[in-house]
């Protein structure tokens, strides 16, 4: 009998172990682990994480898991939704290479609060993290870009299927229960790309995608059974959410080692906006220009992005973290877009009111990558600056190294938890092999 593709990935990922994890995998978890941390820290503070911590701490229940950011320990499904939404309150978590998902938010608070509930070691946390990434993305690749296209958001719609590998992997799930497993996160897969405005829409979206996954490998272990057609089926995954899809993207190459491609976001907005904020940056740099001289900014984008992100009047930091106008002109005004950088005071600053109105953005399909900009800036005085970003700093081709990463890291740790604690939290993600989640997760309280 033919296998499902849910039965397929199932046995993979119960075969998974840490010496099957490449190396360069392995780095590549425990570096995004660390960045993780750092935003989850930092995010935990914000409106939208303190809310959400708050959720947590008033439904009671087991202490299993640690709330980041706060003093509790909360039942695993409650800790896994608070700290997905924290990891994303702030627009600085990581992204993939094809549709510019985030992995860390779903897939890592579901691993950290079950590996804690469960008493994991190390080195299950980081195969488990690296088992999850990959379903994620596997997932992804078989349903983008229809599925974004169709307004369903890539993180929390994919991520509810890596959230649920990377639980089932530290619960130790037969193949069976890991596939039924996956038909139960099939069942719960949600999440809309209508959340961009001043609202806090956005942040809650990787949410329910952990606490899914927690909940469906949970019943699962408990002997509740799910459809093992949940991608294939006639009214499955691919064929509710997408126009077109390739299934074989989920089993392709499973018995080869599975190269994990994670990018690091150095500013806090939406990442396609980041080739823009370095177009910015790099006319900064070279010719200071005073935002009131600046008579049009041309921004030419890729038509896959060239819709998106075009609001030149938020009302509030979260409609700014998604607006390319906004972003470029604080860049332009200061040199940087971190989240100080993205407040409710700064959005009427007269400066940066002007440079937004006179971005005009325009499709150009000639651009080589899909979040590829060109910017032109023309002053008053005929002058005419001109810079082209097709890899934005923290991506593949562009990276952030350790040293960035870490000073990335403290910075957003260190007002939470302060400079000992962030040191001490450091070093134990660097040694994670050698010690356990529950040792990692008691640093990230206050």
């Amino acid at each position: 009998m033919t296998q499902t593709s849910a039965e397929r990935v199932a046995q993979h990922f119960h075969d998974f172990s840490y010496a099957r994890v490449p190396v360069a995998t392995r780095d590549a978890v425990k570096r995004l682990l660390l960045d993780y941390l750092g935003v989850g820290l930092s995010g935990s503070q914000s409106e939208s994480g303190r809310i959400a911590r708050e959720f947590a701490k008033t439904q009671g229940g087991v202490e299993q898991a640690t709330v980041i950011g706060g003093n509790m320990r909360v039942p695993a499904v409650l800790a896994s939704f608070a700290n997905a939404i924290s990891a994303h309150s702030i627009e600085l978590d990581d992204i993939d290479v094809l549709a510019l998902f985030h992995f860390s938010p779903p897939v890592f608070s579901a691993a950290l609060a079950v590996g804690e509930a469960v008493g994991a070691s190390g080195e299950a946390l980081i195969t488990a993290l690296a088992a999850g990434c990959e379903m994620m993305e596997r997932v992804s690749r078989a349903a983008n870009s229809s599925l974004r296209n169709r307004g369903f958001h890539t993180t929390p719609t994919t991520g509810v299927f890596g959230a649920t590998i990377a639980a089932a992997y530290l619960m130790k799930l037969t193949p069976d229960q890991i596939v039924s497993a996956l038909g139960l996160a099939g069942a719960q897969a949600c999440g809309l790309m209508e959340m961009y405005g001043p609202s806090m829409q956005k942040r809650f979206n990787p949410g329910p995608a952990a606490r899914n996954g927690v909940t469906a490998a949970t019943m699962a272990s408990l002997g509740f059974t799910g459809a093992a057609t949940i991608f294939d089926g006639e009214r499955g995954f691919l064929r509710a959410f997408t126009d077109k899809h390739d299934a074989r993207a989920l089993t392709e190459g499973l018995d080869a080692p599975y190269e994990l491609l994670i990018e690091f976001k150095p500013y806090s907005c939406a990442r396609p906006i980041h080739n823009a904020i370095d177009c910015a940056l790099t006319i900064r740099k070279q010719h200071k220009p005073d935002l009131m001289a600046i008579r049009r900014i041309v921004m030419e984008r890729h038509p896959d992005w060239a819709h998106y992100h075009q609001n030149k009047t938020p009302a509030t930091y979260h409609e700014a973290q998604v607006s390319l106008p906004y972003s470029v002109a604080v860049a332009l005004e200061e040199g940087a877009a971190l989240f100080a950088q993205y407040r409710d005071d700064k959005l009427k600053q007269p400066g940066l009111l002007h440079a937004m109105d006179v971005i005009e953005i325009v499709a150009n399909d000639t651009l080589p990558r899909g979040v590829s900009c060109r910017m032109t800036m023309e002053m008053n005085d005929g002058s005419s600056y001109v810079a082209q970003v097709d890899d934005p700093k923290g991506s593949i081709g562009n990276p952030m190294n350790n040293d960035e990463l870490r000073i990335k890291f403290d910075s957003l740790a260190m007002p939470v938890i302060g400079a000992d604690g962030a040191r001490r939290l450091a070093d134990a993600v660097a040694g994670i092999e050698s010690s356990d989640v529950a040792s990692l997760m008691g640093l990230t309280m206050r």
